[in-house]
Order: structure tokens, then sequence, then C-alpha cells
């Protein structure tokens, strides 16, 4: 596996975790992608029509302000992105990180947490948003996963 960054945005901690999982198994390191404005849980409530994240989700143009940036983005040849999954597709946020770099070359591998859903049309999505590079399936994993779960899924991708 070349050189791994595990960039991941979480909105209440599950993802977090999931990733730190991930960059123990690749060595890679880790980057958090954190909106400008942080979410409250008012701005999650996704049975709120007009709460942010449900503002964002329906409108497609969408791309939340990211607060930082990755050093030497150049330097990854494997970018592990995680998130929760929003309306069965990847958050606004993760097109705008999926924007803000070339990706030309690299090897992206999505992975989503959800109580249920699976990531949907999301690594289409991401495909079709950073142009050049390889996109994997991924995969959808839940807060109980377990160390040696991830070990195994990163070692059967063959990076």
């Amino acid at each position: 596996m070349g050189k791994t960054l595990v960039a991941y945005f979480s909105a209440t901690g599950t993802t977090a975790r999931v990733a730190e999982k991930i960059a123990e198994a690749t060595g890679g390191g880790l980057f958090e992608i954190q909106p400008a404005t942080p979410y409250t849980s008012a701005d999650l409530n996704w049975n709120d029509k007009r709460s942010r994240s449900t503002i964002e989700m329906n409108d497609e143009s969408c791309r939340p302000v990211i607060s930082s940036r990755v050093d030497a983005m150049d330097a990854y040849d494997v970018v592990f992105v995680g998130f929760p999954i929003w309306w069965y597709v990847e958050p606004r946020i993760i097109d705008s990180f999926l924007e803000g770099y070339d990706f030309s070359g690299k090897t992206i591998v999505p992975f989503a947490t959800s109580g249920g859903s699976g990531l949907g049309k999301a690594p289409q999505r991401m495909a079709s948003i950073a142009s050049g590079a390889r996109v994997l399936s991924g995969k959808r994993l839940n807060a109980s996963v377990s160390q040696s779960e991830i070990d195994s899924w990163v070692a059967g991708l063959g990076l």
C-alpha cells in the first residue's frame, strides 16, 4: 500500500472512531474534515425540513466550507474518505473536500457509517467529482466494527 491518508467527516463521533481503526490498519495519517461552521444538533435533525443538513442535501450545488486543508496531499497515493450516510449518499462537505484537491492517479476508498443504509450512489458520485481517481466501491461500517474486521477488510483491498 502506498502512502495512505484517512480523511473523514464525523457529525457525532461514530465515523471518527472507525477512521481511527482504519488508520491503525493502514499505518496512514488521519485528517478530520471539519466544517468552518460546526454543525449543531438542530443542524443535524434530518426530520426538520429547515435544518442545515436538509437544506444542504436538497441543494446539489451546496459546498460547505472546510476549516483546514491537508498538508502535502500530493504525497498520498491512497485516500480513505469516511462519512456518515446522509440521504443515501455522502454529505455535501465530502464533495467540498473532493473538489478541493487533485486526486488524479490516486485511489479513493469510501467508507461510511450508518445504522442500516448502504453507500448508495456515493462511490459513483465521488468518482464523478474526483476525476482521474480510481474510486473503489467502499464499505458501510457500523460503530461496533472490530479492529480485526477492519484489518481484514483493508488487507482484502489489495492496495
